[in-house]
């Protein structure tokens, strides 16, 4: 693991352990595992973006636990996913606010001169690699779909 992220996650849990904070140490632990994971399957280190990826779906799987535990009541559950994504929403990029993405929506229509919610597939791929961990994608493409 050669990237500066896993690095800093590797630091932050001999913190965690350091200090004897188990929520943390789980937490951080479960990152580095999903990390080590992509590793194996690839059979190569994998990089900073790579790194930025799979925290973005660790992320999202936690977002979608949390809906779930509170809607079924399971509030005990719902705070032990909300406590893991806030370990990894601290390795992600900042966020980009929705005023921020709607600029670059527009900017790439107009780069790209879509017309219609045919170009919406253009306009997607130009900006998902511009955005890559930095924006929810669901967001980009609701913003899209309104600017077409």
């Amino acid at each position: 693991m050669s990237s500066n992220i896993t690095n800093k996650i590797k630091d932050d849990l001999k913190s965690a352990m350091k200090g004897r904070d188990k929520k943390a140490v789980s937490a951080i632990r479960l990152i580095l595992s999903s990390i080590k994971q992509k590793e194996v399957d690839t059979r190569q280190k994998i990089d900073d973006p790579e790194v930025i990826t799979i925290l973005g779906k660790l992320a999202k799987q936690r977002k979608d636990s949390i809906s779930q535990y509170k809607s079924a009541s399971r509030d005990d559950l719902a705070s032990i996913e909300e406590h893991e994504l806030k370990i990894i929403n601290n390795y992600l990029p900042k966020q980009l606010s929705e005023a921020e993405i709607r600029n670059l929506v527009i900017t790439a229509i107009e780069e790209i001169g879509a017309q219609s919610p045919k170009d919406m597939g253009k306009v997607m791929g130009k900006l998902k690699e511009e955005l890559k961990g930095k924006a929810d994608m669901g967001i980009v493409s609701r913003t899209v779909k309104e600017c077409l």
